[in-house]
């Protein structure tokens, strides 16, 4: 591989005239705020990243725009990073070496729905294929809580599962996704369809392996989705009562979200559904199995203090846009100083590690758990939500976990290896060689690929 070109040696004004027709955006302040994402929910990543921008965003129309882009920023030896909405927390679409901004927004044509299968391209946001796939009777299998804004490209690059997860798994478990189509960084780009297994080349490599154009989902059978808080006075008992209703298979459930105290006093829109000091389990079941949740909960101690009806839950702000990473969002609009861990906790009905770490860290770790599939089992997940003081003291948290048998993806570094990854896979290495011959995609964003670039 080549070593990277300063900024200085681009060639703007080649790029722009090689690019006629196609949207550009050059004025700095819009192109900064292209540049970003959410990764302020970092404390760490926050300073790391500061003034880390892009020089020009492109905004491809199509697949044809695409190639030309690819082509032009192949032979300048231009850095192109790719952009959905900019709702990932890892600085995924933050460009470290500047350069192309490719913004794929604006390809959000729905290709084809059909029973059980959906194709979309790139920009096409969450919520738009759900709408579209339940007017057939379909749904998406799962989403982040970023739904309403984030692209589906953008979920495949950046994301692992959400609402639904405790239903069909994660994003990357095998048949969650069927085919990609990618443009390779080329002078000459092709155009790849990958199908089956090969998806894994390209999914969550954060925009380092190939431009998505288009994706192909399975989707899901359409349920009328109930929407309950359950209030329990303890938090074991929230998290068991979580776990048992994930164990409940003949239950149909889209998310099982459990907050310890005092994470509800950032909810506001909900206070008067959770009596202050209470830990709530916050639930999207079919409404067929709504029969079966009180005696559940009656078994558990807990009380039912908000129930919507499928037809109610499309008013106002749903529920499940109070869990996953936007209860992060919701504790700091109130408390900046507040950032967040992303575990998994080990296989254990019983939750004795979760109870473990629940005390051993108090207030400082607030726990926030998400309940889903893993291999078939219902896990712990947890986006708990920590009080920073310093890079040190949070390191020393992520170490504690991890020494317990928590795997922790780490939201505090933008480098894959360091996240929730550990090691790139092998095939995406081969792949992103292939696809990316002069390491233009989204550089700086692996060890092993810098490592490769100077070496």
């Amino acid at each position: 591989m080549t070593t990277k070109p300063s900024v200085k040696s681009f060639d703007w004004d080649a790029l722009i005239n090689s690019l006629p027709g196609i949207e550009m955006i050059t004025e700095p302040s819009q192109v900064a705020k292209l540049s970003q994402d959410y990764h302020t929910f970092s404390p760490v990543l926050t300073p790391k990243l500061a003034g880390k921008v892009g020089e020009i965003v492109v905004r491809p129309a199509n697949e044809q725009e695409v190639l030309k882009v690819a082509t032009t920023c192949a032979k300048l030896r231009v850095p192109v990073t790719v952009r959905g909405a900019g709702t990932g927390n890892y600085g995924q679409c933050v460009p470290l070496h500047g350069g192309v901004i490719l913004d794929m927004t604006k390809m959000h044509q729905i290709l084809w729905v059909k029973p059980g299968v959906g194709r979309v391209e790139a920009g096409v946001k969450l919520a738009a294929l759900d709408k579209q796939a339940r007017e057939i009777g379909w749904e998406m299998r799962m989403a982040p809580s970023t739904y309403r804004t984030a692209t589906i490209a953008g979920f495949i690059a950046g994301g692992s599962g959400g609402i639904g997860s405790i239903q069909y798994g994660l994003l990357g478990d095998r048949g969650n996704l069927l085919a990609l189509k990618v443009v390779t960084l080329e002078e000459e780009p092709r155009i790849i369809e990958l199908r089956g297994d090969d998806v894994q080349k390209v999914n969550h490599a954060w925009g380092i392996n190939g431009i998505i154009t288009e994706v192909e989902l399975p989707l899901a059978p359409a349920y009328p989705w109930a929407e309950v808080i359950v209030t329990f006075d303890d938090f074991i008992t929230a998290a068991k009562f979580g776990q048992a209703l994930g164990n409940a298979d003949g239950m149909i459930k889209k998310l099982i979200s459990v907050f310890a105290s005092p994470i509800p006093q950032y909810f506001h829109a909900l206070q008067q559904y959770i009596p202050s000091g209470m830990h709530p389990a916050f639930l999207m079941v079919a409404e067929p199995s709504l029969e079966f949740l009180p005696g559940l909960v009656k078994q558990y101690g807990g009380q039912i203090t908000y129930q919507k009806s499928a037809q109610e839950a499309v008013k106002g702000t749903p529920l499940a846009e109070f869990t996953w990473n936007h209860t992060t969002l919701h504790a700091r609009t109130v408390d900046t100083s507040i950032t967040y861990l992303q575990s998994i906790f080990p296989h254990d009905p019983s939750l004795q590690l979760v109870e473990r770490l629940y005390h051993y860290f108090g207030d400082e770790v607030m726990m926030h758990l998400e309940f889903f599939r893993v291999q078939g089992a219902v896990i712990a997940g947890a986006l708990q939500l920590a009080r920073y003081t310093t890079e040190a003291r949070l390191n020393e948290i992520i170490h504690y976990h991890e020494a317990q048998g928590v795997i922790i993806a780490n939201p505090h570094t933008y480098i894959i290896e360091d996240g929730g990854r550990k090691v790139i896979d092998p095939e995406q290495l081969k792949f992103k060689e292939m696809v990316d011959p002069y390491g233009l995609m989204n550089p700086g964003k692996s060890k092993v690929l810098e490592f490769k670039t100077h070496n």
